[in-house]
């Protein structure tokens, strides 16, 4: 069975994910969070996050692979976070994931961070084992407007299946995503 390496770091979390090819089901998942690392300053700083990131995305890397049991010649392929986010911390997933697949000799794949939010609204944590084959959660009563909600962004997404979702609007100053992330600071 194949697996699929996926890298996250967009803002001030260094993630890593194996997951089954065949079912979706992930054979592990690490996080690493900055949040102490960030607190003094009252807010996640973009060049402490992406240095912390090349410290610590090798090793999350490493633990990802070794608690998915798996050797490195078991990955067909490498996604990681393209954007949006903070532009050095996405730069250090990118560029990892561009190495170990070039590495590796299989293909890498650029992920859109807020499309990753959408997806993960039809998850769940007691989803069957042959859940790629259920219905889109989302869709068992119909179309759903989707507000999304993410940092610096805002949208109203129409949501009709899991690959089948049309932005209908979205606000092109302030967000109130980041009103969000400063009210809960």
């Amino acid at each position: 069975m194949g697996y699929l390496l996926a890298l996250e770091s967009s803002c001030d979390e260094s993630a890593a994910a194996v997951i089954e090819m065949e079912t979706g089901r992930p054979a592990a998942s690490v996080v690493y969070s900055q949040i102490d690392l960030h607190r003094r300053y009252g807010g996640v700083v973009p060049e402490i996050a992406s240095r912390d990131h090349l410290r610590r995305m090798p090793g999350v890397v490493e633990e990802a692979m070794q608690q998915a049991a798996i050797g490195w010649d078991s990955i067909e392929v490498v996604a990681a976070t393209r954007g949006p986010g903070l532009a050095t911390s996405l730069l250090v997933g990118w560029t990892m994931a561009k190495g170990i697949a070039a590495a590796l000799g299989v293909p890498v794949v650029g992920v859109n961070h807020l499309v990753g939010h959408l997806a993960s609204l039809g998850l769940s944590p007691d989803m069957p084992d042959d859940s790629m084959s259920l219905p889109d959660p989302l869709t068992s009563c119909g179309p759903t407007v989707i507000l999304l909600v993410s940092g610096g962004h805002t949208a109203l997404v129409l949501n009709q299946g899991l690959h089948d979702r049309r932005l209908l609007g979205q606000t092109i100053d302030d967000a109130a995503g980041e009103a969000y992330d400063k009210v809960a600071k």
